[in-house]
């Protein structure tokens, strides 16, 4: 077997972490590193005493893109990126300058986040329906995105 690169080892780590989801419909992780070193990392679920889908039910709403399409999100749980970054606010640890590894490409609001918290570098699984304005955030900001393969990432209801 030969021996993974630092980018599969990390995205592997991810798909570990995603394993704690709480959402069924987006079981996703997230880790960040800096120098080959795991600084934080994070799971698509609820906030701190709030309930989660599995337990409570997913709390979906419809969201309709630009061309009319309808889809479902659900907005009972935070994003695997988000809650890493939260994670290391948490405990003061800077994400300046760090590789961050998910499952997909992020979402917009996760893209501006990780612009704002200095991270360089984003390595996904796969692609996301909706990520357009992802890629023109972090080519406009000068964040390296890095798509593993090209596979879109599908949900049950799309």
């Amino acid at each position: 077997m030969a021996r993974p690169s630092w980018d599969q080892y990390f995205i592997e780590l991810a798909r570990s972490v995603a394993s704690r989801s709480t959402c069924d419909r987006g079981r996703s992780g997230c880790v960040i590193v800096k120098n080959k070193r795991i600084l934080c990392t994070g799971y698509v679920g609820s906030p701190p005493g709030m309930p989660h889908c599995d337990e409570a039910g997913h709390k979906l709403r419809q969201v309709t893109d630009d061309n009319g399409n309808v889809s479902q999100h659900c907005v009972r749980t935070v994003h695997a990126e988000q809650n890493a970054m939260i994670q290391a606010a948490r405990f003061g640890i800077s994400l300046e300058g760090a590789t961050l590894y998910c499952k997909m490409e992020p979402c917009r609001s996760c893209a501006m986040s990780i612009v704002g918290a200095g991270i360089k570098r984003v390595v996904c699984e796969k692609k996301y329906h909706a990520s357009e304005d992802t890629r023109e955030i972090f080519a406009t900001c000068g964040v390296e995105l890095v798509v593993l393969n090209n596979d879109v990432e599908k949900y049950p209801d799309m």
